[in-house]
């Protein structure tokens, strides 16, 4: 269950090879090899290069999907404004549990990579390049390939060039996180947002893409944009590289022309005929269903139009046989506890979303689905990095996506379906057990306890909503939008501190004898009792 990807899985080929050129002959396309594959690459000016990435709508491959163009004007400008050497960064911190096209180009073909970056870096006048990794295999292959070029990070050279290696997290992978450990502090996203492009690695404007990107525009540059062009869609040329795995008898990598049809992609893997849906773009991606992916091809804006993402190229299908609430738990608590731990909406909103999924799941009914939808709500667009904002995009894709199981769940009894744990994992899942509020396994279950408000007492302070928002949340009266709800177990000692230190006493909580919970009520003293006691103590 939940088992890891190797770094390099089987490869696979859609149509004709243009990055993955030269895998069927050798493992590692070393220099000598890569040139007899690829051939030589001209330099060229950076307008040129601009031009040509505008004609071929090169776009991040990272998952975000700016406009590479716009990128390079923008770093160019700056650094002519400013009279600073701009640095080149390239990102192949492929830290999501389900991606591995990037990790596979690094450890394959390293040099196209190289190619790319290095074609900007002679465009822009740069003097360094950073290319960022998190595994070892992707360090070595990298620090391999420049010593074939006979690059390094020595003083004086044209260009410097070095790898700089990261821990495997999810929040490495943002540009902040990776420009900040160039600078020699911690792979996690500054406080503050700040555009690459102005002020990056040492202050100055930086040029920074994912490892796929740079290795497009090598392409790009070598054949030309009409060539180019020929290959897949007319609005999006070229290929892309998926990884697809979850229920499929063969986890791999794909290169294939944009327009091919999703439902060919999931046959070469070996998925199910009929998936009960597909996680497109990645764990900060979002939900198909069976119906939807007859209708997808294999390219950003058709997967946007019914309602998917190509995001960081990860496809996962799951069978009709798992609970896809319960498989959405397991990624959830993982993106929880891939938390940087310095936003309080994340590293408080996202293992509480975690628990609310937990809590619908067992039980928890309408309040706790509601509850999910409004923390999910919460985090977005309040953190340092874009981390909440994907999280909480995959949550409420979830519950969008699996309406039935859904009301199985918050009306019923369950799905009755098993979790299989189809979905990769890293280290076969972890919980948010690491960070603040996080449950450990003791305290997971179903609920055993209620929480009310007395409307004819409660005066709208909001302070049951700072202490308990798995359950409270404020309207726009500024009153809390639930007159009575389930207490999550895990929550049950917050709920007494709400009730405690509720300013006009307007809380209690009742044993919830529906169900069959044992008997375990809480001691719940009125806040006015409670301090006259502690007072007649002294």
């Amino acid at each position: 269950m939940n088992e890891a990807l190797p770094d390099v899985p089987e490869v696979r080929v859609v149509g004709l090879p243009q990055l993955t050129s030269g895998f069927d002959l050798v493992e590692r396309l070393d220099l000598p090899m890569h040139l007899k594959v690829h051939g030589p690459l001209e330099p060229m000016g950076g307008e040129q290069l601009a031009q040509l990435s505008e004609r071929i709508n090169l776009k991040g491959r990272g998952g975000a999907g700016f406009p590479f163009h716009k990128k390079l004007r923008s770093v160019a400008e700056s650094a002519i404004k400013r009279g600073i050497r701009p640095v080149v960064v390239v990102n192949g911190s492929e830290d999501e549990p389900a991606c591995r096209k990037d990790t596979v180009l690094i450890n394959r073909a390293p040099h196209l990579i190289l190619d790319g970056a290095l074609l900007v870096a002679e465009a822009l006048g740069a003097r360094q390049l950073v290319i960022g990794v998190t595994r070892e295999s992707t360090q070595r292959s990298m620090e391999a390939a420049l010593a074939e070029r006979g690059l390094g990070n020595r003083r004086g050279a044209a260009i410097r060039a070095s790898v700089q290696r990261n821990p495997v997290r999810m929040v490495t992978g943002a540009a902040a996180s990776l420009i900040r450990s160039i600078d020699g502090g911690p792979a996690i996203p500054p406080g503050r947002k700040t555009s690459a492009s102005k002020s990056g690695v040492g202050g100055a404007p930086t040029l920074l893409s994912n490892a796929e990107t740079f290795a497009q525009l090598a392409i790009g540059a070598r054949i030309g944009a009409e060539r180019y062009g020929n290959t897949g869609l007319y609005d999006e040329p070229g290929t892309v590289m998926l990884t697809v795995s979850g229920a499929v008898a063969r986890p791999m990598v794909i290169e294939a022309p944009t327009g091919v049809p999703l439902r060919y992609i999931l046959q070469l893997a070996g998925a199910p005929p009929v998936p009960q849906g597909v996680l497109t773009g990645g764990y900060h991606g979002k939900w198909i269903d069976a119906a939807t992916v007859n209708e997808a091809v294999v390219s950003r804006n058709s997967l946007d139009a019914v309602g998917g993402a190509l995001g960081a190229g990860a496809i996962l299908p799951i069978s009709q046989d798992t609970c896809p609430l319960g498989e959405s738990l397991q990624v959830a608590k993982w993106l929880a506890e891939e938390s940087a731990g310095q936003c309080g909406p994340c590293y408080l909103g996202l293992p509480a979303a975690a628990r609310g999924m937990e809590d619908i799941l067992n039980g928890g009914g309408p309040a706790a689905l509601e509850a999910l939808k409004q923390v999910a709500k919460n985090v977005k667009r309040r953190g340092a990095c874009s981390h909440p904002d994907g999280s909480a995009m995959f949550l409420e894709s979830t519950i969008k996506a699996f309406t039935d199981d859904l009301a199985a769940h918050v009306l019923g009894n369950g799905c009755g379906r098993p979790v299989e744990g189809v979905l990769p994992l890293f280290e076969g899942g972890r919980g948010p057990t690491g960070l603040p509020g996080g449950a450990g396994p003791e305290e997971s279950g179903a609920s055993r306890q209620k929480i009310f408000v007395d409307w004819t007492l409660c005066r709208g302070h909001g302070l049951c909503a700072d202490i308990l928002p798995e359950v409270f949340q404020l309207g726009a009266d500024g009153f809390p939008t639930v007159a009575q709800a389930k207490v999550p177990q895990y929550a049950e000692a917050k709920a007494l501190r709400a009730v405690r230190r509720c300013p006009a006493l307007a809380l209690r909580i009742e044993e919830d004898t529906r169900g069959n919970a044992p008997s375990r009520n809480l001691p719940v003293l009125s806040q006015g009792r409670g301090r006259r006691a502690l007072g007649s103590g002294r």
